[in-house]
């Protein structure tokens, strides 16, 4: 079946609909990951994003249960050069196609990946639908736009938990409060697998309620969208600033960052791949880190906070790491530590245990 996928500035891209899901609407970004798209379709990061792959071929070794980031797609379409024919690996459960349809996520195959990543790097991320018709050109173009602006507001609140659960080890001396704003399931295994128990809260949680759980440390967790609409964990983050040790990652920095007095803004385009270059500025250091987000901290904003800097991205030099002068908060814009694959940043976490 033909499909289209339009953009908000007019720009068509054409394809075949590889499944029954004739319409989606969402933020169109790129991501320039190798592999893991089973993560990236279930990261809850990428909630109510159209998602085009830049890699050419997609699909090779179906879907297994141990690289679900969470237990649902988040992803409302996948755009792709190519989806492969015949999956194949020792632990694939079910391929690609069949996951999508079951999920009823819009797959748009054939399209040329390249020249519409080259769109949104040159005109930035937009809105978009993914359609099997083009007769009602108007009417599309003003869903696409309707798109866009809805995931300006709080998407926390449609893939945090609903209530607190616990994991690992009742009787550790290592208790960690996750403040769940979207957290993929390889966050929890990185901290029980270090011997802690978790306990994950909804992110309206608040920080009375938080400290009462009487926790060594406090990690604030990915998740999607503005930081900037999500004040109340803003607001509960700044609250524990020298009451606990603080972690955030992705989304989590963010919300650090604000509580600390700094202010944010919107990149052009986003950071989303597997393969994004990071430098420690105290060790100079280089790390190849995980991202997905489309937000990042104003560095003129820093100099009036407490905050030092302590990473940043050798692609455009913005600020991938900061601390908290004098207590024991940090925080990294990437995933220090994705589910199940290889990390070598991963000692972020023994960091954090470190100052329990």
């Amino acid at each position: 079946m033909n499909g289209y996928l339009i953009l908000e500035n007019g720009k068509v891209f054409s394809g075949k609909l590889l499944n029954d899901c004739r319409m989606a609407g969402g933020e169109v970004v790129f991501s320039t990951a190798m592999i893991s798209y089973q993560d990236i379709i279930t990261d809850p990061s990428y909630y109510g994003q159209i998602v085009v792959m830049t890699y050419p071929l997609v699909g090779n070794v179906g879907f297994n249960e141990k690289s679900f980031a969470s237990r649902r797609a988040m992803v409302r379409g996948l755009v792709l050069r190519e989806a492969t024919d015949f999956p194949s690996h020792y632990e694939m459960k079910t391929d690609l196609i069949s996951y999508l349809n079951e999920n009823e996520i819009a797959v748009l195959t054939g399209v040329d990946t390249r020249a519409l990543t080259r769109v949104l790097r040159n005109e930035g991320t937009m809105g978009g639908v993914i359609s099997d018709s083009l007769d009602n050109m108007e009417w599309l173009l003003k869903k696409a736009q309707q798109a866009s602006q809805e995931l300006r507001g709080d998407l926390v609140q449609y893939v945090t938990r609903g209530n607190i659960r616990a994991f690992g080890d009742s009787r550790s001396n290592k208790k960690v409060v996750l403040l769940d704003l979207g957290t993929k399931r390889g966050v929890i295994d990185s901290f029980v697998r270090r011997g802690c128990e978790v306990i994950a809260v909804p992110a309206n949680t608040a920080a009375e309620e938080i400290i009462n759980l009487n926790p060594q440390g406090v990690f604030i967790s990915d998740g999607p969208g503005d930081p900037r609409a999500v004040p109340y964990a803003v607001e509960t983050c700044r609250k524990l600033i020298g009451k606990k040790p603080l972690f955030g990652v992705g989304l989590g920095h963010q919300i650090i960052a604000l509580a600390a007095g700094a202010e944010i803004y919107r990149l052009a385009f986003g950071h989303r791949g597997t393969n994004h270059p990071v430098k420690n500025l105290e060790n100079g250091r280089v790390y190849i880190t995980t991202q997905n987000h489309g937000y990042c901290i104003d560095e003129n904003s820093v100099k009036d906070t407490e905050l030092e800097i302590t990473m940043r991205s050798l692609n455009d030099g913005s600020i991938e790491g900061v601390r908290y002068r004098g207590l024991p908060v940090f925080s990294v814009q990437f995933d220090p530590e994705s589910y199940p694959g290889y990390s070598e940043t991963g000692f972020f976490y023994d960091d954090f245990i470190d100052l329990f």
